[in-house]
């Protein structure tokens, strides 16, 4: 299995780069994985929200080939617990690209390209905490997926 985490922006907060150091550094046990970080857009503040989703947009499908699954993690998406979110993940025969968009959610173009939407939570939290919940949660399904104790059900 192969997944990959796509970020706008770097995790800026040493307690958040550190749990997901933990977590990347224990998938890669199960799977090839990577977080691959595009720098944030600079001089932004005379370009519109959608200006700004634009730009983004095309730097994330520089980054995205043809052949990747690219689930967005975003607000509108579908509501997994940790179970049903393993037996997904099992389910996938094609690498799969995790997109975590920038301050204004993903343009138009980014939705139509992606394969799915995951909500990790009806709550809000910062795009920088999304970055562990997600790679935690992902190293929880593959525990899961592999019967061993991390999960307690």
């Amino acid at each position: 299995m192969k997944i990959s985490l796509l970020l706008i922006g770097k995790t800026e907060e040493a307690h958040l780069q550190t749990g997901i150091k933990i977590y990347q550094t224990r998938l890669t046990r199960y799977m090839d994985f990577s977080i691959t970080e595009i720098p944030e857009l600079k001089n932004t503040k005379n370009l519109s929200e959608k200006e700004i989703k634009r730009k983004e947009a095309e730097l994330i499908l520089k980054k995205i080939s043809d052949k990747d699954f690219v689930i967005l993690l975003d607000e509108k998406g579908k509501d997994y617990s940790s179970v049903e979110f393993s037996k997904f993940l099992d389910k996938q025969n094609k690498p799969i690209t995790f997109i975590v968009g920038g301050a204004y959610g993903f343009d138009e173009t980014i939705y139509k390209r992606a394969n799915g939407m995951i909500s990790l939570s009806k709550m809000t939290f910062t795009h920088q905490m999304i970055r562990l919940i997600i790679v935690e949660q992902l190293y929880r399904a593959m525990t899961i997926l592999n019967g061993e104790p991390y999960h307690h059900s």
